[in-house]
């Protein structure tokens, strides 16, 4: 684990704002699609540092072994970009519903917080499909503009975001934007595109609608190993909640996506 410290912040929206970090060994990442990592964000009087140890085994038993009032939140994160040792991550911000959108709200250079990872073993690389579809909502946006970065001009695509109204467009080429002020739903809009079986897929946002779009591009014929999906966030419930039987199940659908 090593710690983060904010050098900028940027607000991209009004919901949403950017901060880039500098710490300790960023300058030894690499860089891969999808490029996931844990955020720990200190209670109130208290540190984000939880172990020196670089072993997830160790360094999770650590966290666990902490008493509550002193135990950071954790959260995962997608990495907007990591360059030159800095890291940008991108925050939605929806008030003080939860540890990680409350800090970012309040954030201010010099403010420390806790990572660990992003680690190479948990990348994804993109599809080869003739098209490439990506659909999410705004938690999930971060990961689809990093992901779009990395296409050849050439390469045909489908991206479809959900967000909550027009101030929250990004500049973002080429995305379908689903607006909720309007009515709009990521899973109705996306269901109505026409896509063929031959066709790589990339979900992230909401866990249900996550499920239902899965459901939907199996259901076209598109192989379970062409879909990478990721719930999250859940309605209702935090990382901090016990998974629910959808979850558990969303958990052994990604089991065994990987296994075929």
């Amino acid at each position: 684990m090593s710690l983060l410290t904010v050098t900028s912040v940027q607000p991209l929206t009004p919901r949403m704002t950017r901060l880039t970090f500098d710490g300790p060994g960023l300058d030894a990442i690499g860089t891969w699609p999808d490029q996931q990592l844990k955020l720990l964000f200190p209670k109130p009087g208290r540190a984000a540092h939880v172990s020196d140890s670089p072993d997830v085994g160790t360094w999770y038993q650590a966290y666990l072994a902490m008493p509550e009032d002193e135990r950071p939140w954790m959260r995962s994160f997608t990495v907007r970009s990591l360059t030159g040792g800095v890291l940008t991550i991108d925050f939605v911000l929806h008030g003080d519903d939860g540890p990680a959108s409350s800090w970012a709200a309040r954030a201010r250079v010099g403010d420390v917080i806790g990572r660990f990872g992003p680690s190479p073993e948990y990348a994804v690389p993109l599809g080869k499909a003739d098209l490439l579809v990506f659909a999410g909502d705004e938690t999930a946006l971060p990961a689809i503009a990093s992901l779009l970065e990395l296409l050849p001009d050439a390469q045909r695509r489908l991206v479809f975001v959900e967000i909550a109204d027009p101030a929250e467009e990004q500049d973002v080429p080429g995305v379908r934007w689903v607006h909720r002020s309007a009515g709009e739903d990521l899973v109705s809009t996306v269901t109505a595109a026409e896509v063929e079986p031959s066709t790589w897929v990339w979900l992230g946002g909401e866990a249900s609608a996550v499920r239902a779009l899965r459901r939907h591009f199996v259901g076209l014929g598109v192989s379970k190993k062409d879909i990478e999906f990721a719930g999250y966030w859940r309605r209702a419930l935090t990382q901090d909640d016990a998974p629910t039987t959808d979850d558990l199940a969303e958990a052994q659908e990604r089991i065994a996506a990987l296994s075929e």
